[in-house]
């Protein structure tokens, strides 16, 4: 079984030192093995675990939130609250991707209508022209 240094967790899962360490005091992360002399050993698992912790948070999951999903791995008999909480967050995220997909088609019908505009005010000088803002 592979093990890592913290430092490789980090630079493998993309999270500082401190937060790895954050992570762990606070429960977010499962308690990280240690070697004979006391130092962390991270596992691929661990290094699973922050990689979906890492999607949670880039989704916006707050850490109030994480902890408590942290929490509830700790116990088998969870699952369905893992799924509901799981399933609370992706529908957030459903709902700011909507959004976000909403104001990138008034971005793009901005666009549309600028390009329109600088090709008919093109074709009526014989050149392009300075548009206002």
């Amino acid at each position: 079984m592979a093990t890592y240094t913290p430092a490789e967790a980090a630079a493998i899962s993309g999270f500082s030192l401190d937060t790895l360490r954050y992570y762990e005091r606070e429960g977010i992360l499962p308690p990280v093995a240690r070697t004979a002399g006391g130092h962390r050993a991270f596992s691929d698992a661990d290094l699973g675990t922050l990689g979906f912790l890492k999607c949670l948070r880039e989704t916006g999951m707050p850490i109030e939130r994480l902890r408590r999903y942290g929490e509830l791995c700790r116990d088998d008999r969870t699952i369905p609250d893992r799924i509901a909480l799981l399933e609370e967050h992706a529908a957030a995220v459903r709902r700011e991707l909507n959004d976000l997909l909403a104001q990138q088609a008034k971005l793009d019908g901005k666009l549309e209508w600028y390009r329109g505009e600088l090709e008919r005010r093109g074709s009526e000088a014989g050149g392009p022209q300075t548009l206002p803002a």
